[in-house]
Parts: structure tokens; sequence; C-alpha cells
């Protein structure tokens, strides 16, 4: 089984077979790679070759309502600018971080009406020419190609609404929400569509919503089960009969809600975080044989060369049973993660997860 391109060591690990190794890939935040280039990384040469990772590519498009994007004000710390999804966010500039979002567009059911007229499918939201320029090689090169999405609680209360708002009309006004998630959802499943009718077809949709925090949900089981399982359940079923995976991604402590993933169908799960209170090696044991586990490597051992080597020996191995596992850490690689750290942790992964 040497030499197996990226698409084959995925496709293998999503039907829970063995391959060569188990694939390898990671996030590295913006300010990792400065420290990287800092200790020797040439600046133009990709992290996933210099450190022999596996390939992956996404295809999707714009689905925002498209507000007015512009920076507000600027210094050597940070950018305060707007966004197409009509908040205000602070990013720092170069700082392993997420935003600070300070305002937002969308306040109220009326305020999203005047956004979701403004979110409509044209051809105009896909980067048709980045597609054109890379496709065929992707494919040639054996890529894993993974077609976007973007719905439900994350993009809501994070880029849309604001947190404390979203959660508070997820009580009091649910139908505003199941509106939102839904819209997202089709306007995301008509791009993709339009992408795979070009020929541009993909293996798998993957989407971002973290539903959870450290030990704990953002909202109860019986909320989720009413007001966003039926949506997820939409992406998936559109992923099954195209004959493609579905993967979530969800941060936080979500364990109470992986029976609810597997009795969808969800074929993938990422990233375990283990920092979150999630044990990587009791949800392989419970539901390894129905998901394919990516990540559930502790980001807060990664620059302890010590710990986290006991700790990839204790769980990569676990992991890795009867294929069904992706390795990487359990959410981005911080900046306290130097190259020679990162290299030995990359080396480490391709002989522990050696079939």
């Amino acid at each position: 089984m040497a030499g197996m391109t990226s698409y084959e060591r995925f496709k293998r690990m999503y039907e829970h077979r063995e391959a060569d190794r188990v694939p390898i890939i990671d996030g590295p935040w913006g300010a990792t790679i400065e420290r990287w280039q800092r200790e020797g990384m040439p600046k133009d040469v990709s992290y996933v070759d210099y450190f022999g990772l596996d390939h992956t590519a996404g295809v999707g498009a714009d689905i925002s309502p498209r507000y007015e994007s512009k920076v507000i004000e600027q210094t050597d710390e940070y950018t305060i600018s707007t966004t197409g999804w009509g908040a205000t966010l602070k990013q720092w500039r170069h700082a392993a971080s997420t935003p600070e979002f300070l305002d937002f567009k969308v306040k109220s059911p009326d305020a999203w009406l005047d956004a979701k007229n403004r979110m409509t499918p044209t051809r105009d939201r896909v980067n048709w020419d980045h597609l054109k320029s890379n496709f065929k090689s992707w494919r040639e090169k054996g890529y894993w190609i993974e077609g976007g999405l973007w719905f439900g609680f994350d993009v809501t209360h994070a880029w849309t609404v604001g947190t404390e708002r979203l959660l508070m009309a997820m009580a009091t006004d649910p139908e505003w929400c199941v509106d939102m998630f839904n819209h997202f959802l089709d306007m995301g499943l008509a791009t993709l569509q339009m992408i795979w009718d070009e020929g541009y077809t993909f293996d798998g949709v993957r989407w971002p919503d973290d539903m959870g925090y450290k030990y704990n949900q953002f909202f109860s089981l019986k909320m989720y089960r009413e007001l966003l399982k039926p949506v997820q359940q939409r992406a998936i079923d559109w992923a099954h009969a195209k004959g493609i995976v579905a993967t979530l991604h969800s941060c936080g402590n979500i364990v109470p809600f992986l029976p609810e993933f597997v009795e969808m169908g969800l074929d993938g799960l990422n990233p375990l975080e283990v920092k979150a209170g999630v044990d990587p090696i009791k949800v392989k044991k419970e539901f390894g044989d129905k998901l394919l586990l990516h990540g559930g490597i502790n980001a807060v051992l990664w620059d302890k060369r010590d710990e986290i080597e006991a700790e990839m020996r204790k769980v990569v191995p676990a992991l890795k049973e009867n294929g069904g596992y992706v390795f990487s850490s359990d959410h981005s690689v911080p900046s306290s993660v130097s190259l020679e750290d990162f290299r030995g942790i990359v080396e480490l992964a391709k002989k522990l997860g050696k079939y």
C-alpha cells in the first residue's frame, strides 16, 4: 500500500479501511506561519509541501449578504473592519486569535429580511477562474477535495447576529432562527450544485458549526433536535444522494450530540477537542466504527516535546485502528509551536500512523 495519494488515504479512512498510513493535515494560525518563516521555512513554499502533509482542496462560494467590507481602523497591532456579513470585528494582525466581534447589522427579524433578500445564489458568487486554474491539477495530484458549506449556529451567532442575541432568539423566536439556518444552507447547496454541474465534482462536503465550549454545549439536546438537527440532516442527505461523504467541524464538548450525528448518517467529525473535555479514545470505542474521527491531539501540548510525544503514542494507535482516522491537532497549530517542534510531530505522526 506504499505511495498512496491523499485521495486514496482519505477514501480508505472514510470506508474504515487501512491505508499505507493515516492522512496528516492541520491548520496553523497566520502567526504560526510567520514564526516558521522566521525560523527558516521559505516564504514561497506551502507549509503542506514543506512538511510533507496530505493535500486537500476546498471549493465553495461567497454566500454572504454582501454588505460593504471596509477597514475602519488599522494599527500595527490590529485591524477593525466591516464584513460582507454585516459584522464589525477586530482582528489582531500578528497574534494567533479569533476575531473580536464588536457589532452587527442584523439585530432583528426585519433586519434579517433585508440580509436574506441580498442572498441569492448567483454565478458570480463562485470564483470560476480559481477552479479553472487549479481543479485539473488537484485531481491529477490526488488531492482530497471538499465542498464547503456554512450554515447553522456558528455562522449565525458569530458572523450575523451575535451570540447572546441568537441564544435568546432560539428560546423566544425559534422560527426566525430556523429560517436563518435553512437559508444559509439553501445558499450553500445551490452554489455547490452550480459547481458540481460544471464538472468540478468533490469527494465530500464539510461545514463548521461550533456548538460547544469547555465541558458543555451552547444549548440543550432538546433544542438541538428541534432547531438544528433537521437542517444538518438535509446537508447529509444532499451529500449522500451524490455518493459523497459529509463531515462536521464542531469545536467544544459536543459529546451528548454524538448519537444524534450517528443517527443522521454523518460520516466524519472534527476536531475532538480534548481541552474542552472530549476523550477521543472513548469516542473511538463508542462510535469509531461509524464516524471518521479527525483530530483529537491536544494542541495545548504541542510545544512540550515530551508531553506531546507521550500523548501521540497513547492516542494515535487507538484512533487509527481499523481506519477511520485523520491526524491533526484538536483545533489549530498555535504560534507557540516552533518549526522543529512541528517537524518532529509530523515525523512521529507518520511513524505511528503507518499500517
